[in-house]
């Protein structure tokens, strides 16, 4: 039932010429009639925007002229809409333009429009209305988060301070400031923290980024990185100072010198570039993350007119808070990546090793990783061990855990194992360490807290290659093997090849199965071990890491090497620290260029224990072979003049060579070492490996061992290749005083 106008309560004419007024003189939505021409014929815009015309001189002009009147970008895109309105009745919703306000020093206001089809009852097209609502805040909003959301994908991706500082400049740079630089103090640097009793403006700081953007059109902000910019104290009573001394972020609104007392281009050179560079406002906010004060970041406006108000400096505020937890995790990863590099740097000699076996020396070029390692560790029977380790991927972690792996091998190596035994073993080790969550994993939470992007898994042990080789200088055999580790380099009078090493898996990586390869070194020989960022010639086979193994038939790589090393160890007498930076210089412009490994080299100048001071004798297995070896260590020692070791030589060897002949099948060496001891080494075809006891009174046997024991300073049995050695050091006589 359709009810008439006076039941349905107060309508008609007055009720609709109410409306209409309100509509152009009290709504808060801006409104504007034009006709089917685009002029306009009613008006009524809120007082934020502000035209150079009055309302009323605005009537009847077309809509070109009361668009420009009030400012309005894209003034022909706007009147190509209302015709297509016109035109199809199809109204348009919510369209945003921007208005520039007649006050210069006013910012940019954001309106959003909608535009509709007037037309009366049979059809006939009247005009257009644009109704017209202020969203200058919803918008300045909006950006604010889009900023806060851009910072916080893309600010701390990385655990390096001056490149976080840089990408909070990308951020800010122009959205937020037309200048942009962030101050560090000296001691954030070196991954400390300043010394809180001292006053901080008194404290040097540095420039970590300076960013300002280009007035040309089309084009990026330009850059400038300056890290060695160091910043005086800052004067009392300027926004600096107080920023650091009040720890709270500062706007500055208006800078020119009547304002601001602080600013006397006369008495500071920072104040003359901060006047000469435009700038009108500003605004200083320290940098703080954990209690910690790290620097200040300073925003500047000259482009825009507007200054800056609060809510840019709550903004300011928000975004320097995140990228200084970040800059934070940056220092504390510099310092214990520091604390790291010094004890790795700290626990390996990188001076010259002197011993009968092996001359060595060492150099490193480092990059900041303390990724590597070497080793001259002394073995029984005058020999010795030549050790490289190097992690495979560049995690917090892996200097602690080098430094386990490198204790290790030190303590594996005390039980005379083979080369590829005692890798068997470390990869064991390492193996079972990562099941049970051991040694491997420490410290690896602490990488991921941080927000290291290391490109591992901070669950998984640290891979690390190692290549462990044996030289004994009275054979002159050098043996080795590699667990993803680069092959010894070996040069002789005749040039330098790879040694040829069938390199197993890596540490940490797939099973344990490791082979040796073994050459007998000429006169004249040098041995060079070098890590990963010194091997791009070598050919790869899938090691993670970018170590590959090599291959010493390979011709080519082989050829290479002689053509790189050949010139730089063509004198190998030279002293071997000058042969090591010769080789650095030779090899290290052949790496990656992308590694950021530290380069490091050992060279090792073998040595040759001759006649007289070394001698072996091969004994058959029979009783009458323990008088006659000694008789022959008797001998021997009174050529060597070591008549004082006589009796207790005799009494070692007679029972060394007792249990050989009792326990073995084949004929019995016996070996004489005059080195920093007296060595006397028994070997044997026999497997079974004697162990020391005390024998009882009624036993007729088993006090061999026990005596050599007690007779030496030190005893011990090591495979060999056939069978066992076993051997005894006895201390030499003192020489004679004066």
């Amino acid at each position: 039932m359709t009810r008439s106008p006076q039941e349905a309560g107060a309508s008609g004419p007055g009720l609709d010429e109410a409306v209409l007024g309100a509509l152009f003189t009290q709504s808060p939505v801006g409104l504007q009639v034009y006709d089917p021409r685009l002029r306009l014929l009613r008006a009524h815009t809120t007082t934020r925007f502000r035209s150079d015309l009055p309302v009323e001189e605005l009537l009847g002009l077309p809509m070109a002229e009361v668009l420009n009147a009030f400012h309005v970008e894209d003034v022909e895109d706007l009147i190509a809409g209302c015709r297509e309105v016109l035109a199809t009745g199809t109204p348009v919703r919510e369209r945003r333009v921007r208005l520039h306000d007649p006050n210069p020093a006013a910012p940019v206001r954001v309106a959003s429009v909608s535009s509709f089809r007037l037309q009366n009852a049979d059809g006939t097209v009247l005009g257009v209305a644009a109704a017209i609502v202020d969203i200058t805040e919803r918008v300045r909003a909006e950006e604010r988060l889009e900023l806060l959301d851009l910072a916080a994908n893309t600010v701390g991706t990385t655990l390096d301070l001056f490149r976080t500082a840089e990408q909070l400049g990308d951020v800010v740079v122009p959205q937020l400031a037309d200048t942009f630089s962030v101050h560090v103090f000296d001691a954030v640097l070196r991954g400390e923290a300043p010394p809180s009793d001292t006053d901080l403006p008194t404290l040097p700081l540095r420039r970590a980024v300076f960013r300002r953007a280009d007035t040309r059109a089309q084009q990026a902000p330009r850059t400038t990185v300056t890290r060695k910019d160091e910043v005086g104290e800052y004067l009392a009573g300027s926004p600096f100072h107080r920023a650091l001394t009040e720890l709270q972020p500062l706007l500055i609104d208006r800078l020119d010198p009547d304002s601001q007392p602080w600013l006397d281009p006369d008495r500071s050179r920072r104040d003359e570039l901060l006047l000469a560079s435009g700038a009108h406002s500003m605004m200083v906010v320290p940098l703080l993350a954990r209690g910690v004060v790290l620097g200040l970041a300073s925003f500047y406006r000259w482009r825009s007119p507007a200054p800056y108000d609060h809510d840019d400096l709550t903004l300011a505020e928000q975004l320097t808070s995140r990228t200084a937890l970040s800059m934070d995790n940056a220092r504390l990863y510099s310092r214990e990546r520091w604390v790291a590099g010094v004890v790795q740097h700290t626990a390996r000699d990188t001076g010259t090793y002197s011993q009968s076996a092996v001359e060595a020396a060492q150099a490193y070029r480092p990059a900041g990783a303390a990724d590597v390692w070497f080793d001259v560790l002394p073995l029984s029977g005058a020999r010795v061990a030549l050790v490289a380790g190097e992690a495979l991927a560049p995690t917090a972690n892996a200097a602690a855990a080098l430094g386990e792996l490198r204790a290790a091998v030190a303590a594996l190596s005390e039980l005379d194992l083979p080369p590829d035994e005692l890798l068997t073993r470390l990869q064991d080790i390492v193996s079972r360490n990562t099941r049970g969550g051991g040694p491997a994993d420490a410290g690896a939470d602490a990488g991921a807290d941080a927000g290291a992007d290391a490109g591992a898994d901070p669950g998984r042990p640290v891979p690390a290659a190692c290549l462990y080789a044996v030289y004994n200088p009275v054979s002159r055999r050098l043996r080795a093997a590699s667990a993803g580790y680069p092959a010894p380099v070996v040069v002789t009078p005749d040039g330098a090849e790879l040694l040829d090493v069938d390199p197993g898996p890596a540490l940490g990586q797939g099973v344990g199965d490791y082979a040796v390869a073994g050459r007998t070194l000429p006169e004249g020989s040098l041995v060079v071990l070098r890590n990963g960022a010194l091997a791009p010639l070598d050919r790869r086979d899938g090691i993670s890491g970018g170590i590959g193994g090599v291959d010493g038939n390979d011709a080519n790589t082989a050829s290479a090497y002689a053509d790189l090393l050949g010139p730089a160890l063509a004198d190998t007498q030279l002293p071997l620290r000058d042969l090591c930076v010769t080789v650095l210089d030779a090899l290290a412009p052949h790496s990656p260029h992308e590694t950021r490994q530290d380069a490091a080299v050992l060279i090792a100048r073998p040595r040759a224990l001759g006649p007289d001071r070394a001698v072996t004798w091969e004994l058959p297995n029979s009783s009458e072979s323990v008088g006659q070896a000694r008789a022959l260590a008797t001998a021997q020692l009174t050529d060597w003049g070591l008549t004082e070791l006589v009796d207790d030589v005799a009494l070692v060897v007679s029972e060394l060579v007792t249990n050989a002949v009792r326990h073995a099948d084949g004929p019995v060496l016996l070996r004489l070492i005059r080195d920093r001891a007296l060595i006397c080494e028994v070997s044997d075809d026999s497997s079974t490996a004697p162990h020391l006891r005390r024998a009882l009174d009624t036993d007729e046997g088993g006090r061999g061992l026990f005596i050599t024991a007690q007779l030496s300073e030190r005893w011990g049995v090591r495979p060999a290749l056939r069978g066992k050695a076993i051997w005894a050091e006895l201390p030499l006589p003192a020489p004679p005083l004066g």
